[in-house]
């Protein structure tokens, strides 16, 4: 089955009725986990950002508190899991600053976390991969927000 392109879906969506748009939305989220929680973030938490950042940095803080420090190989598959979550939600936001803000957080959450970025070259490319992405998202934000971050991320070179 081939699957139509966005622009005829919105088509098609148009010429629906809202009742019948709900039952489309609701169907979406109870096949899928990452439709349900775009669909939360939209509905509920879009409205308020700055809530929304402090809740996942919070949901952060919880992860990193539960990191294996035993073993560096724990130790990445932790930090991993907690960038594809990071990343998850920042593909619900859509917005350049949240990305900055999050990634920032992350780096910053790693090296106040004490963990050995140096001794393991998968951890340090994660780490500068993160940085270099911080720096690339950067110049698409207004100057003055550029600015204003760019002491935070002259922080996190290495």
């Amino acid at each position: 089955m081939r699957s139509a392109s966005v622009h005829e879906l919105k088509q098609e969506l148009l010429t629906k009725p809202a009742a019948e748009l709900t039952d489309l939305c609701l169907r979406l989220a109870k096949y899928k986990k990452e439709n349900k929680e775009l669909l939360t973030y939209l509905l509920f938490e879009a409205h308020d950002e700055a809530a929304y950042i402090e809740s996942i940095k919070r949901e952060v803080n919880e992860q990193f508190a539960e990191i294996n420090h035993s073993n560096l190989y724990f130790v990445k598959k932790t930090l991993r899991k907690i960038l594809r979550n990071i990343n998850t939600h920042i593909r619900y936001t859509g917005s350049a600053q949240v990305t900055v803000d999050l990634l920032i957080y992350f780096c910053q959450s790693i090296k106040a976390s004490g963990i050995p970025i140096e001794k393991n070259p998968i951890i340090a490319n994660l780490y500068k991969g993160q940085v270099q992405k911080i720096n690339k998202t950067l110049l698409g934000l207004h100057e003055d927000l550029q600015y204003d971050y760019s002491k935070t991320v002259a922080e996190l070179h290495v």
